[in-house]
Order: structure tokens, then sequence, then C-alpha cells
């Protein structure tokens, strides 16, 4: 018996099961960590300042994490908070899932991509793929809403 397509047919069912699904990232997500943290706090700048720069370095990257949520709607929309001028602003923009568990976030005729690496049910890590220095990965977890207790309990 040849079982030379048994080769081909299971490394087709291998990235078969390795591309993510769009209706996996539904939901809401809070950026929790961000790879560019450490550069910053290994940067020259950052190690020679007083400890009040390093409290508002320590601060701002705090803020950025706590206001940064990306929600995946279920009609391929993301709806996610960026930053301008240091103001929080609330943008939408369309999203395709590609091959190769790319992300393509299409707002206005800019285009943004990013590589999915990790994506289960509470953690989400992507990589941006631009064509200037990445800032490194981007570490999400899922905000689950507890349930209400019933008040008659």
């Amino acid at each position: 018996m040849n079982l030379t397509f048994l080769n081909p047919l299971l490394l087709t069912l291998i990235l078969s099961f390795s591309q993510f699904q769009y209706r996996d990232l539904v939901g809401d997500w809070q950026l929790v960590y961000f790879d560019g943290i450490e550069k910053v706090k290994s940067s020259p700048k950052y190690l020679n300042s007083d400890k009040e720069f390093r409290q508002e370095v320590e601060e701002r990257i705090n803020y950025r994490l706590e206001n940064t949520v990306y929600k995946f709607k279920s009609d391929d929309l993301l709806e996610y908070t960026d930053f301008e001028n240091r103001k929080i602003v609330l943008k939408s923009a369309k999203i395709e899932l590609e091959e190769d568990n790319i992300i393509s976030i299409i707002e206005d005729n800019n285009t943004k991509k990013a590589k999915i690496l990790e994506l289960d049910h509470y953690r989400l890590v992507i990589l941006p793929i631009s064509d200037s220095p990445s800032t490194g990965k981007l570490v999400f977890e899922r905000i689950v809403e507890e349930k209400q207790k019933d008040e008659s309990d």
C-alpha cells in the first residue's frame, strides 16, 4: 500500500489547525505587556535619570496599559483605544484575518498588520509587522466580566 499521500494530507491537516479563527478573537482584550517596556527601562536615559523621571515614565507606561483595549466585534470590526497628543481616542477599523495568522487592521486608506503568535481563550500575543523597527510583542488578556450574583442567594 502506498502511503506517500499521507505526508501532504497530514501537513494540510496540521496547518488547518494552526490557523486561528476570527471567532476566537471576538471579545474585549486588555493590553498587559509590551516588549517596548523593557527597551525603555534598559535605555541609558531611563537608567541614568532621577527617581522622579523614572516614576513619571512608570506612570505613563501604566496609563497606556490600563487604557489600551481592543474590542473585536463579530462583524469583522475592531474598536480600540489609541493615543493622540497624550489623549485617549476611540477608533474603529475593519479587520481581516489572513493566512499565516496575519491580522490586517484597515482604517480609512491605512492598513496595519500584525502576526498572531499566540491565541487562546485568555491570552492574545501579537507582533506588529512594519518597515520601521518594531516595539516587539504585545500581550493582551481577555476581559472576562464576572457574572452578577443573584441577589436572592
